[in-house]
């Protein structure tokens, strides 16, 4: 079986995919660019990863990203995350879990089928986001990874990097210039994160983004160091030992 992935860092790979569905609003909407920051509200529904290093505490955004949303705190609720690893860690990049087989070819959703993506320019995998690991397009299952790549380059770097993808690729480009205003290059000199990655930013493919990292970034730098094998595996296991569906208390 195709393992599920978060795609390589490489920006000149080609990925075999093609342009899928969005969520509520379109994906070339970029009008609240930067609202994934922002802390929840009184009440508001998070879910807590508690890990063997420690918690890391997620926002939602449901109204962008319906189903993955519905999904991730469905698994939640019913237990289908509790004890399972973060199966391939990259420091620099992400951390990936979900997958009850733990090898990365594992996992379904809660419908037993994949489902579709939903991308939208108000929500981009910066440092801290939620998304989801597929195997292509409209693949998503149950598989997640959280953003971990620091903020290093500056804006203007991003650019010319796009730029050189598609003077060596084309319309393959990843991220494709055409696409990319210029307050999301800024956003992720910034921030960090894994520009390439974005639906909205490609010609082609993409992972939805349907959640942030608001507290506990420190634990999931830690898991990010961890030792790990030729296949990205920690060495010592990384285990969410529940996962738990509350809400936001100031």
């Amino acid at each position: 079986m195709k393992k599920i992935l978060a795609l390589s860092l490489v920006l000149s790979l080609c990925f075999c995919f093609v342009l899928s569905g969005c969520g509520k609003d379109d994906k070339t909407d970029f009008s609240k660019l930067g609202m994934q920051f922002e802390m929840p509200t009184e009440g508001e529904e998070i879910v807590i990863l508690h890990t063997n290093m420690g918690d890391i505490k997620i926002r939602l955004f449901p109204e962008y990203a319906p189903k993955a949303v519905e999904n991730f705190k469905t698994h939640a609720k019913n237990g289908y995350y509790d004890g399972l690893t973060f199966h391939r860690v990259i420091n620099d990049f992400m951390i990936q879990g979900g997958d009850p087989d733990g090898t990365g070819s594992g996992g379904k959703s809660i419908w037993g089928s994949a489902f579709e993506d939903e991308f939208t320019g108000n929500l981009l995998n910066f440092r801290g986001s939620l998304a989801m690991a597929n195997s292509g397009v409209n693949t998503n299952g149950s598989q997640f990874f959280i953003n971990q790549s620091k903020p290093k380059n500056n804006a203007s770097l991003l650019k010319n990097r796009a730029i050189a993808s598609k003077n060596a690729n084309g319309d393959k480009a990843t991220p494709h210039p055409d696409l990319i205003p210029d307050a999301v290059y800024d956003m992720y000199a910034e921030k960090g994160g894994n520009i390439h990655l974005d639906g909205p930013l490609r010609k082609e493919g993409g992972h939805t983004v349907f959640g942030q990292v608001f507290e506990g970034m420190d634990v999931v730098d830690a898991i990010a160091g961890v030792s790990v094998d030729s296949n990205d595996k920690p060495l010592s296991d990384v285990i969410i030992k529940t996962a738990e569906v509350t809400t936001y208390k100031k």
